[in-house]
């Protein structure tokens, strides 16, 4: 046995060759149908995207033009150690969380893992996606460049990464159902709307998670994949999924909440599914971080004094985005450091031919 061999942590649980796909199963006939109008989608998608990025450049522009730089200098300057403290903690348990994702992914992939590299590679996929934005590309090539060396195949690393994304979009969608049932009112003053209008919003939210929980139960008992040879996680697996997503989500809106001023006056709950529904259209606009787009929707949903909400907004990416950002990218090099230190270690034990 190599070296290499016995770096490997990763134990995959042969269970068998998995079944064939149905050859016009629902999803197959979808990927077609959506392969086949490809070019449509893609127009239509840029527009989407374009729409969500030029109504939020306005609204970010016209605010950054009525800032005041004197009073954004004493709200930073107002913000208390202990505001900075708290949102580092929940920023923590945040991504503590997120190491949870890929624990749940590894799981469902029948796959045993240490939980440092679970949580290396979990860290520092998401510290780099969350910065430069398209998270299946950005996320995906970060665990690839970890669980790759450990014996994880670029197929397993693509499902992986499928799985913890659909985490994270259950998550989210789970306090956009909770926030709009629950806090009806409260959510009516941000996005105008009437209370029974919100109510039936989070409504559908939640009966479309309830029909997703009926799919996958009908799929798993049929026993087929989802498309090939992909199977995403039963129902149990998907309440940890959804469990994990709703921690981690709260989690990094208390972080954002805790620097707001004193005197926002939004509710938590509110404010939870605010940031949701922010980060969702961030995503949407394929700006790298949601930037400018996020801003744009809590400066909008916040209200009061923008100086102060810009500035905790700031102190938000710096305590969310950055600091990882920054944690992520030296970890990822001394993980190289050691990988060069082993190669050249073993070359230098190696016996050498006469």
């Amino acid at each position: 046995m190599t070296q290499a061999d016995k770096r490997r942590p990763f134990e995959e649980r042969a269970r068998g060759d998995p079944s064939a796909p149905a050859p016009n199963s629902a999803i197959e006939r979808l990927v077609d149908l959506l392969d086949g109008n490809r070019k449509r989608l893609r127009r239509f998608g840029l527009a989407a995207s374009g729409l969500i990025l030029a109504g939020s450049a306005v609204i970010f522009v016209r605010t950054l033009l009525l800032i005041d730089v004197k009073k954004f200098e004493l709200a930073l300057a107002a913000t208390g150690p202990d505001q900075i403290a708290l949102a580092f903690g929940f920023a923590a348990l945040s991504y503590l969380a997120l190491t949870g994702y890929d624990g749940l992914a590894l799981r469902h992939l029948h796959i045993k893992a240490p939980y440092w590299l679970t949580a290396l590679a979990s860290f520092t996929s998401y510290a780099v996606s969350f910065t430069l934005g398209f998270p299946l590309i950005t996320g995906g090539a970060v665990r690839y460049w970890i669980y790759g060396p450990a014996g994880l195949s670029a197929a397993k690393v693509a499902s992986l990464t499928v799985v913890a994304g659909v985490t994270f979009w259950l998550g989210m969608g789970s306090i956009v159902a909770a926030g709009f049932l629950a806090a009806a009112g409260s959510v009516a003053e941000i996005d105008h709307l009437s209370p029974l209008a919100n109510q039936l919003i989070g409504l559908a939210v939640f009966a479309a998670l309830i029909v997703y929980f009926i799919w996958l139960a009908r799929m798993r008992k049929r026993g087929k994949p989802i498309f090939r040879n992909f199977k995403l996680p039963g129902p149990l697996l998907t309440l940890g999924q959804m469990a994990l997503g709703v921690i981690d989500v709260c989690s990094a809106a208390a972080s954002l909440y805790v620097l707001l001023p004193k005197g926002a006056g939004v509710p938590y709950p509110t404010f939870a599914t605010l940031y949701s529904v922010a980060c969702m259209l961030g995503i949407a606009s394929h700006s790298p971080g949601g930037l400018g787009v996020f801003e744009a929707t809590i400066l909008k949903g916040v209200g009061g004094s923008s100086d102060e909400v810009l500035a905790s907004l700031l102190l938000f990416r710096g305590v969310y985005y950055v600091a990882p950002f920054i944690g992520a990218m030296a970890l990822l090099g001394g993980v190289e450091a050691v990988r060069r230190w082993r190669s050249l270690r073993e070359a230098m034990t190696a016996p050498q031919d006469e």
